[in-house]
């Protein structure tokens, strides 16, 4: 029997992302926006919620394509409002576009989004040792110092507990508890 984390063991849909892609280090910048992108309509919500409207996303966000998400206009916004997929929520869909533009700076800044973010973590996955989902934390000082810095920035929606499950979607840190089949896959 595959030993799992326990949270995955919802639905299959849950169970191939926390098998295929929860945990392993993304240095893409593209599917660093895609995570971003879909863990800011996360904010209050059940990450399952999200991931069954990925697909709904990637097609109304065209593709999570950042130079055009960047550029969309109130009409734009309207329409994403009547999309009948994705969480219509209007300041999660302006953060959206507000957070593709800082996006686009911090590339401009950085050279990449990549080499901003995993500054956080000076460059290395968080190796993490636990046994029991209580024992995960909602925040750390990393995914606070992360949050303040974004937020300086002009992004939205990027609280400190949205920025740890964002660093643990993208490989940041290895929270699989250690009895998962993944944990040791993705020790770095």
């Amino acid at each position: 029997m595959v030993m799992r984390c326990p949270w995955a063991e919802i639905n299959p849909l849950m169970i191939s992302y926390h098998d295929t892609e929860w945990g392993i280090p993304q240095h893409n910048d593209k599917l660093l926006f895609e995570y971003l992108l879909l863990d800011n309509f996360q904010a209050g919500l059940s990450w399952a919620i999200v991931l069954q409207k990925r697909e709904g996303f990637r097609e109304a966000f065209d593709g999570f394509n950042v130079d055009k998400i960047a550029c969309y206009t109130p009409e734009k916004i309207e329409s994403l409002m009547k999309h009948p997929i994705i969480i219509k929520n209007r300041l999660k869909i302006n953060a959206a576009v507000t957070n593709a533009q800082a996006f686009l700076r911090v590339q401009e800044d950085f050279g990449s989004f990549d080499r901003y973010l995993w500054q956080f973590v000076e460059g290395c996955s968080i190796q993490n040792s636990w046994h029991q989902l209580i024992e995960i934390p909602a925040k750390t000082l990393e995914a606070e110092a992360m949050s303040l810095s974004l937020k300086k920035r002009g992004f939205k929606f990027v609280g400190a507990t949205i920025c740890y499950a964002f660093m643990q979607s993208i490989g940041m840190v290895n929270d699989h508890l250690v009895d998962c089949f993944r944990y040791n896959a993705l020790i770095g």
